[in-house]
């Protein structure tokens, strides 16, 4: 199978750093670029759920691939900031899109869409057919403005691939885990049904999305070295095969950090980060797309995308890039 279309929305409205620090968040531009990278963020309109960022990106995924909805066996949407806590978000991107094929959500975090991508694959392959699989979210919408930690990270934004059967494509070999033991180490502690949400959780404000900035530093930069060295020993490739290396766009110090241990250079690493902000599981396909429209994709290209989130969850995958039907990427 291979990727025949790629899309990518972000929402209009642009937070710089220098708006955070406006509206009263001590922080500053150089004090935020110098430890995360990231210069900017998109934030959803006030009209906007999750689902309004993943139906755009589904359109534009599925128009590059010269695809209508028709052709679709499913519809996967990896996200951890669902619309609803019932129903799921992808039934809704369904019906929006105009079709009543299965549709399903995946919530791994951040590694959500390598994930869903899993399961597209294998979907793919069973039902022969074409999948959209979609990584979206509105992490504006959890996270505390006051806490400088974690609000000068996230962004919203939605990504998606159409999964086509393509005897000369390829996607995979993929590599997943996951390390539920130390949930607390990056979560929302309250508003599921462990501790629902009640007055008191409000006052307290654990219903929004907290860290341990230092521990997810370190399981992050391992988890995905290991995945990612994993996927190239079952291929039997090495690093010096990887045309392009696409990893979560958290911040630029777990990317070079990544990089460095799995031995590729910055010249093969596709950022986006600067401009979007970790946006959870919609940014390995964001920086997928903007690596295409930025002439960093061509035929026959070895891509090694890898990502980590809460739960732990972590996984990584190769691909050979082949440019959509539609598309001359000569």
């Amino acid at each position: 199978m291979t990727i025949a279309g790629l899309g990518a929305y972000l929402p209009e409205r642009v937070v710089t750093n220098d708006d955070l620090a406006a509206a009263g968040l001590d922080t500053s531009d150089a004090w935020i670029r110098s430890r995360t990278g990231i210069a900017q963020r998109h934030y959803a309109a006030p009209e906007q759920a999750t689902s309004d960022l993943a139906v755009e990106a589904g359109k534009a995924a599925l128009a590059d691939a010269g695809l209508g909805t028709d052709d679709v066996a499913a519809v996967i949407v990896a996200t951890t900031t669902p619309d609803h806590m019932v129903p799921g978000t992808a039934p809704l991107v369904a019906a929006a899109l105009g079709t009543e094929v299965g549709a399903f959500d995946v919530q791994a975090a951040c590694s959500g869409f390598v994930y869903a991508l899993r399961v597209g694959a294998a979907l793919t392959v069973a039902e022969d057919a074409p999948v959209l699989v979609i990584g979206a979210e509105t992490l504006s919408r959890i996270i505390d403005p006051t806490d400088r930690g974690v609000s000068i990270l996230f962004g919203d934004g939605a990504g998606a691939v159409v999964l086509v059967p393509d005897a000369n494509g390829s996607l995979g070999p993929f590599s997943l885990g996951a390390d539920g033991r130390d949930p607390s180490m990056l979560w929302t502690q309250t508003g599921g049904t462990r501790t629902p949400v009640s007055h008191d959780v409000v006052d307290a404000r654990t219903h929004f999305l907290t860290m341990r900035g230092g521990d997810v530093y370190r399981n992050a930069v391992a988890r995905m070295t290991a995945a990612s060295r994993d996927v190239l020993e079952q291929a039997g490739r090495t690093i010096d095969d990887v045309d392009l290396f696409v990893g979560h766009q958290a911040n630029v110090r777990i990317l070079d950090a990544v990089a460095q241990r799995v031995g590729i250079e910055a010249a093969r690493c596709h950022v986006t980060v600067d401009q979007h902000g970790n946006t959870s599981a919609a940014s390995v396909p964001l920086a997928l797309a903007d690596a295409r429209d930025r002439g960093r994709l061509h035929p026959g290209d070895t891509v090694l995308l890898t990502a980590f989130g809460a739960g732990l969850t972590w996984g990584a995958c190769l691909l050979t890039w082949n440019p959509s039907p539609t598309r001359d990427e000569s």
